[in-house]
């Protein structure tokens, strides 16, 4: 069937079906029943060597090749066709000789019958896959190292396609959602996160799909031990292997330093001693409070207080002890206010209350509340005759009044009248001409009680 030219060691192939065996592009052999070649195409004898086929047939495949600790494997393999007629596909790695190589390939064997059915040897066809196999180890180890990467960053990566379905994601953010990566690969976004919040990521996302402009900013999410977490998210649009549109998220976890953003805030705006808002951020509401009264025609009402001869405290008891009489005097405030009610310390011994929705009647009754819980308290137990009063002066917003000052001012006319008569009692001032009316002293207790 075939002839050699001199000195060319391959045979000239005068076959056509042999020649169509050549061309095919895989190794195509065939055995006896003791493995002995009994024919193979010219990319099997270019593997053995480039051999001619005289030099093959007869021969068996460990003539040239080393099939090593894979050996019992293949030999398994081939009893199981030449002995039971089983057709087997499977992977075989073999080192070959004559190149001093491992070379992987995917091989269907099967096998050859006579007329009669009966088993006479077997039929290969193994293609080469080393390269793949090559380029998939490359590929693997790459994407083993990304992987290692991305799950110790201090950040949560995920990739997320246009049909809101996760395509990646890292350990980190597989630890927010409470679920191992495999089961958030694949599934909607509304699946892992509250209805709510997935529709608020996924319209910014649409639109970054729509624009191709990235995002950055902050965003919060509730993580899967219902505690509010703070992230900075930046999103980039990024077209997949395949052309599809998706988005690379890169999301750091800022939830310490929110908090700590948040306490240098309340810092800023609380008096440290007592608690209370400070001259600043009292001003700031009030002036709010002020707006929001003239817009909608509702009360407000101001009470302005001084802690009577508190130098005489500290003189006489110290600064500490002074301290926690303004502490004191703070918490005191604070039992006798509703949630919307501000309390602010505005200076060493003078504190405003602001009253939203409050007419001058009802502030008065808070003040006495307020001066007669001070009266009766002992604010420092180590110091038993130690007692504290206080002077108060409300008002209430005008139709006149042009700007929170001027209710400032009618509220601070009204203290000086309460420390003038005597101190320990609350005057209300309501207009800059008008007379304050008749405070409230030690006297009058029971009737400001009723």
């Amino acid at each position: 069937m075939a002839s050699q030219t001199p000195g060319s060691g391959a045979p000239i192939t005068t076959d056509p079906y042999r020649q169509l065996l050549d061309e095919v592009g895989a190794f195509v052999y065939t055995t006896d029943l003791d493995g002995r070649y009994t024919y193979a195409n010219q990319l099997v004898l270019d593997l053995l060597g480039g051999h001619p086929l005289d030099a093959v047939l007869g021969k068996s495949f460990t003539d040239f090749v080393d099939i090593g600790e894979a050996g019992d494997t293949l030999r398994k393999t081939d009893r199981r066709v030449l002995e039971l007629g089983e057709t087997i596909a499977r992977e075989e790695t073999n080192h070959i000789h004559a190149t001093g190589e491992s070379r992987s390939y995917w091989s269907i064997k099967k096998p050859l019958r006579d007329a009669s059915g009966a088993i006479v040897g077997m039929l290969g066809i193994s293609h080469d896959i080393t390269e793949k196999k090559r380029l998939e180890d490359r590929v693997r180890q790459q994407k083993e190292l990304l992987d290692t990467v991305l799950d110790n960053i201090d950040g949560l990566v995920y990739v997320k396609g246009a049909d809101r379905r996760f395509r990646y994601a890292n350990r980190h953010l597989a630890d927010v959602f409470g679920r191992p990566v495999e089961q958030i690969v694949g599934r909607l976004d509304s699946e892992l996160m509250p209805r709510e919040a997935a529709d608020a990521f996924w319209e910014k996302d649409l639109r970054m799909l729509a624009t191709g402009e990235r995002y950055a900013g902050e965003e919060s999410l509730v993580d899967s031990e219902g505690r509010l977490r703070h992230y900075w998210s930046v999103v980039v649009p990024w077209p997949d292997f395949n052309g599809s549109p998706a988005l690379i998220g890169l999301v750091t976890d800022i939830t310490e330093l929110h908090a700590l953003k948040e306490e240098l805030q309340r810092q800023v705006r609380t008096d440290s001693l007592t608690g209370l808002a400070n001259r600043r951020s009292f001003q700031e509401r009030a002036e709010s409070e002020f707006a929001r009264s003239r817009r909608h025609g509702t009360p407000l009402s101001l009470v302005a207080i001084d802690i009577d001869h508190f130098k005489r405290v500290n003189d006489d008891y110290g600064h500490a002890v002074g301290d926690h009489v303004l502490q004191d005097f703070a918490a005191c405030c604070q039992h006798a206010l509703r949630e919307e009610d501000l309390c602010a310390r505005t200076g060493g011994e003078e504190f405003c209350i602001l009253l939203p929705d409050t007419d001058a009647d009802a502030a008065r009754v808070i003040a006495e509340r307020i001066r007669l819980m001070t009266a009766s308290c002992r604010p420092c137990p180590e110091h038993p005759a130690l007692t504290i009063t206080a002077s108060f002066g409300v008002a209430c917003v005008e139709p006149s009044d042009p700007s929170f000052d001027t209710l400032f001012s009618r509220a601070d006319r009204a203290l000086y009248t309460a420390k003038q008569q005597g101190r320990d009692r609350t005057c209300v001032l309501h207009t800059e001409s008008a007379e304050p009316a008749a405070p409230h002293t030690a006297s009058t207790r029971h009737a400001a009680q009723d």
